[in-house]
């Protein structure tokens, strides 16, 4: 089981990364990507800090640690200079900081995020099915969260990705320890946004897959 997209106090979250690592692994997750929010404020410091962590991080440990980043609520031009910035530092997920309904998200994110290099567009709300299709053609995950208010849109997007070819990915957005939900808990979030099992299984084989890719760059 793997999780994407969780933070730590090097933004918002509570915990030191060794803790949400800890905790995942607890919960018996098999790999997790810290991916703490980031603009051009943060985002050289906060990328040195999670690669830093993460090349630290035991090989020998039950839990594998994936350098990410999430750039949330930057003005949509941005993202193709920031991502590139992030790759340069060694992040090898990116989060896009999606249109949620529940925040004040600049129209255009979702657009402009999925035309750069982006790994995943998380929570992003009433997709339209241009997006979607874009999010399709370039390969990109479209994100099914167990985060309060978030959520709401679950339903949609997984529609939106059934229709169009577009890859799902389940992730936490887990900013304190009550946020850590199990793989179990997790996969129910999926099986309630309409997912079939067999879809939920398909997910974690295409994630699987990515992160091996990953791995080998």
């Amino acid at each position: 089981m793997y999780n994407l997209h969780s933070h730590t106090f090097l933004s918002d979250g509570d915990l030191l990364p060794s803790e949400v690592a800890v905790r995942y692994q607890d919960k018996g997750y098999k790999a997790i990507a810290i991916t703490d929010h980031a603009d051009y404020s943060n985002i050289k410091q906060v990328a040195k800090a999670i690669v830093e962590f993460c090349r630290r991080w035991p090989k020998h440990s039950n839990i594998r640690v994936i350098p990410g980043i999430e750039l949330t609520h930057v003005p949509p031009e941005q993202f193709k200079p920031l991502t590139a910035l992030a790759r340069k530092e060694g992040i090898k997920i990116i989060i896009a900081h999606g249109e949620t309904p529940v925040e004040p998200v600049a129209k255009g994110t979702n657009r402009l995020a999925l035309l750069s290099d982006i790994d995943i567009l998380a929570h992003p709300g009433l997709i339209s099915d241009e997006d979607t299709e874009l999010a399709a053609k370039r390969g990109v995950f479209l994100e099914i969260t167990s985060r309060h208010g978030h959520n709401q849109t679950n339903s949609h997007v997984a529609q939106q990705a059934r229709k169009f070819g577009a890859k799902l990915i389940l992730n936490n957005d887990s900013h304190t320890p009550d946020d850590i939900i199990s793989p179990e808990e997790l996969v129910e979030v999926g099986l309630n946004a309409g997912l079939t099992q067999i879809e939920i299984d398909e997910i974690y084989q295409e994630v699987k897959t990515f992160l091996d890719r990953k791995e080998k760059r």
